[in-house]
């Protein structure tokens, strides 16, 4: 009998644990600058995040490395539900360019839902002379290494963005990372560099401020949230680059405290305002049905990049 007791005590404190959760605030890691794409996405999720879960979810960058080091951090986290990460593209990206990473992109996490997804704008300041992609292309092959792009950091989707583009365009450009945030945009609206691979988050303000020209939009077909804007592949056929966001934790996290996390984040996704507010950003909201289908995407995600390192001869990191 008394074994049953104590039996029955830990398996009502365990189920206790369970339905307790979250009974603190909880971090959402992100691994880029202030003002870039994956801090505005985590800032426009987290306070419904906060609403559905009945606690406040604090957003936290972590920057540098092109998000790899807040990939690391949450890797080593405990696998308690009270530390997310916000990943993005550049989470596939740095798998396919990166010879030894200090985490295993797929295996150490959990996978929760994407978030959006979504195409980059290639643009240049308005003052610049250059009124085409076919104006670039051209300007690049007269003078090689000599017209610049910009990127948030090495290995990041946006350096592989302009990597792919110079590699099938048959040019040499001179490549320039920052560490995320508004500097690439700050440098190209300055006219120090020539052209920016970057998210539609970044760039739309500005566009729409006439301060900034929008050259092309690296989907295969036009873009509804970037209208009048060519594809890419008009000028160079096949080109095609679409990054995503989407919600992960540690390896180890409880599949209870997963399907809390997934229930209360398709919440947040049907939300209208949320949904205005993410397309605001260049991005369509596409939830997963599953952690699993989200895991596929991300695995699907870095073979593509694997393909396009090994056809532009992307130098490993």
């Amino acid at each position: 009998m008394i074994r049953l007791l104590l039996l029955y005590v830990l398996m009502v404190g365990s189920l206790n644990a369970q339905t307790a959760y979250p009974d603190k605030p909880i971090s959402l890691i992100q691994g880029f600058g202030a003002g870039g794409n994956s801090d505005t996405i985590a800032r426009i999720i987290a306070p419904g995040l906060s609403r559905e879960l009945g606690q406040q979810v604090i957003v936290d960058a972590k920057t540098g490395a092109g998000g790899n080091i807040a990939s690391a951090a949450v890797a080593k986290s405990p696998a308690d539900g009270y530390t997310l990460i916000l990943l993005t593209g550049g989470h596939a990206v740095s798998a396919a360019v990166y010879n030894k990473l200090t985490f295993n992109p797929i295996e150490d996490f959990e996978w929760i839902s994407l978030v959006t997804q979504f195409p980059f704008a290639v643009s240049v300041s308005e003052e610049s002379k250059f009124k085409s992609l076919a104006d670039v292309i051209a300007a690049a092959k007269s003078a090689p290494d000599t017209i610049s792009y910009t990127s948030v950091g090495i290995g990041s989707t946006q350096h592989l963005s302009g990597e792919l583009f110079a590699s099938m365009a048959g040019v040499k450009m001179t490549h320039v990372p920052y560490k995320g945030g508004a500097g690439p945009l700050q440098d190209v609206l300055g006219g120090r560099v020539d052209v920016m691979f970057d998210s539609i988050t970044v760039t739309k303000t500005q566009m729409e401020a006439g301060k900034l020209r929008a050259l092309g939009v690296t989907s295969l077909k036009p873009y509804k949230l970037l209208p009048g804007v060519p594809p890419v592949a008009d000028t160079i056929p096949g080109y095609e680059v679409t990054s995503w966001t989407g919600l992960a934790a540690p390896k180890g996290t409880s599949p209870e405290v997963l399907r809390r996390l997934h229930a209360a984040l398709l919440k947040v996704l049907a939300d209208p305002e949320v949904i205005a507010k993410l397309e605001n950003t260049g991005g369509l909201v596409t939830p997963s049905s599953s952690g699993a289908q989200m895991q596929r995407y991300v695995a699907s995600q870095i073979a593509q990049w694997k393909k396009v390192v090994a056809l532009a001869n992307i130098p490993k990191q």
